[in-house]
């Protein structure tokens, strides 16, 4: 890998850079996690919306990416104190103009992939996509800002994708789909906690009110902690009642993997080094869904 001093402004390497793609399997996960279930239920798989579905969430997650860096780069967030991964605004790697079209062009992009489900779930997937899009802004706008950051995620990648792509398979909306749902967005949650915890002393001074900076470093340790029991749990009750033994007991393998992480977390306790468990977190998050789909469809 070439150091960063060489990337050209707007090259190709630059916008691959700015759309993050190790952040991207969290946007896939809960739409493949939310196909295993419907297989499962159902017996079948709808491939063109399964396909829309996918393709939606990630251009949706490359979008929240640009908006992230673009405005985050205008409210001087992204400056010399900044501990995580570098930016591609702030870092001059792209210009605030080409990103202001690339958004543009992302959202155009989505809109075009998303449009099609019309087809499939009626005129709601039109409001649903236009909330989703509405997500993508106001969690740099205001939500992260503000303690809401991990509502928005709860949402964004757990309870819409998990519950729209079922529906769109099955056109039914059971209560365990919710669960699942709200499992992944607990999961997904942990990557915002461990990322804002590495911020804290960051957003402490810039006036960003996350809601570690709300509940403090002690709280934010084992909130992570917990978010992942949590999920667990929410999923438990109905592998248990109806027998599905594989999706209960495997993701108790990334349970024991986001136990060693935390421990490593806690050790660490500040700056750049935790840039490391954002990693270790990623990997976790990635078991977390192969361990559930495959219980899905071993079960």
């Amino acid at each position: 890998m070439k150091p960063y001093t060489s990337i050209r402004r707007n090259s190709v390497r630059a916008w691959l850079l700015a759309s993050r793609p190790k952040t991207l399997s969290g946007a896939a996960m809960p739409v493949l996690v939310a196909l295993a279930l419907a297989f499962a239920d159902s017996g079948m798989l709808r491939w063109i919306p399964a396909v829309l579905c996918l393709l939606f969430a990630l251009t949706m997650q490359v979008l929240a990416n640009f908006v992230n860096d673009y405005f985050d780069f205008l409210d001087g967030t992204d400056d010399a104190h900044r501990l995580g991964p570098r930016r591609a605004c702030a870092q001059g790697w792209v210009s605030a103009r080409a990103m202001r079209w690339a958004i543009a062009f992302v959202a155009l992009l989505a809109s075009a992939v998303g449009l099609p489900l019309i087809v499939y779930g009626g005129w709601s997937m039109l409001a649903i996509g236009a909330g989703c899009m509405a997500l993508c802004f106001f969690y740099t706008l205001g939500g992260a800002r503000h303690a809401l950051g991990d509502v928005l995620v709860l949402l964004g990648f757990g309870i819409i994708p998990v519950c729209v792509s079922y529906l769109l398979q099955t056109n039914s909306l059971p209560l365990h789909t919710l669960l699942f749902s709200i499992a992944c967005g607990l999961v997904v949650d942990t990557l915002l906690v461990v990322n804002n915890y590495r911020d804290y002393p960051t957003d402490r001074r810039c006036g960003k009110r996350t809601l570690v900076v709300r509940i403090g470093l002690q709280w934010s340790e084992r909130l992570y902690l917990t978010l992942p029991l949590l999920a667990w749990g929410c999923t438990a009750g109905h592998c248990i009642s109806h027998q599905r033994w594989c999706t209960l007991t495997l993701p108790l393998l990334y349970l024991l993997m986001h136990i060693a992480t935390y421990h490593r977390m806690k050790k660490i306790g500040s700056g750049k080094a935790l840039n490391s468990i954002l990693g270790e977190n990623s990997r976790n998050m990635l078991v977390y869904g192969i361990t559930i789909i495959a219980g899905l469809l071993i079960d």
